[in-house]
């Protein structure tokens, strides 16, 4: 009897060994915690740069799809950056028009948020744009914060002019991640051919295309 005391004694003993206390569990989730909380800080820039780059993406997506239902549909198309336009989340927009001229109403073709939190914005000491189209403001067309007053749109050629004369501007959207220069974005017109491209700062003086 003493003997399979013993034995039982042991096992159990044993079994005691092979497991853990709440203590170390705790212990063991608290080091995990901490540990996955470490890695999202680390991995906000890198975030934060594919939120920029995303968003860049999507208005040079915007004018180009502008440029191209211009030229294929043979109508004006006119650009707009909106920034908390009415009846909308707030936030930085980009809108496209199709006007109808003489024969046809005017119909919105898009009406795109820019996603991420980023906005049309510029940062203290950010240079211009490698095109040298100006950067005064956020939007820049046609040496104007903001663009032409009546408007800016493409015309049937693929030009990028002024609406109400006609005439080619060049212009500029800064976008950018506030109160994080590293996520400067740039895209930029070359109003005669309606040529669009886009540029990423490094560090904060250099941009790349």
């Amino acid at each position: 009897m003493r003997e399979l005391k013993t034995t039982s004694d042991t096992r159990r003993g044993g079994k005691q060994a092979c497991g853990f206390s709440m203590i170390e569990m705790c212990v063991v989730i608290a080091i995990s915690l901490v540990i996955a909380g470490i890695a999202i800080i680390q991995a906000q820039p890198a975030l934060m740069q594919i939120h920029a780059n995303n968003a860049k993406d999507e208005v040079q997506g915007a004018l180009r799809q502008a440029r191209e239902t211009a030229i294929s549909d043979r109508r004006d198309v006119q650009v707009e950056f909106l920034v908390n336009p009415p009846a909308n989340p707030p936030g930085s927009y980009v809108r496209l028009t199709r006007l109808g001229g003489l024969c046809c109403a005017n119909t919105v073709i898009l009406l795109m948020p820019i996603s991420n939190s980023v906005i049309f914005t510029t940062f203290a000491g950010e240079p211009d744009s490698p095109d040298g189209f100006g950067n005064g403001g956020a939007i820049f067309f046609g040496g104007l914060a903001g663009g032409p007053p009546a408007g800016m749109m493409y015309q049937s050629d693929g030009s990028f002019v002024g609406v109400g004369t006609g005439l080619p501007i060049n212009g500029t959207v800064f976008l950018g991640v506030p109160g994080q220069p590293t996520t400067a974005r740039a895209i930029t017109v070359l109003g005669a051919t309606g040529r669009v491209r886009s540029y990423h700062i490094s560090g904060t003086t250099t941009w790349f295309d």
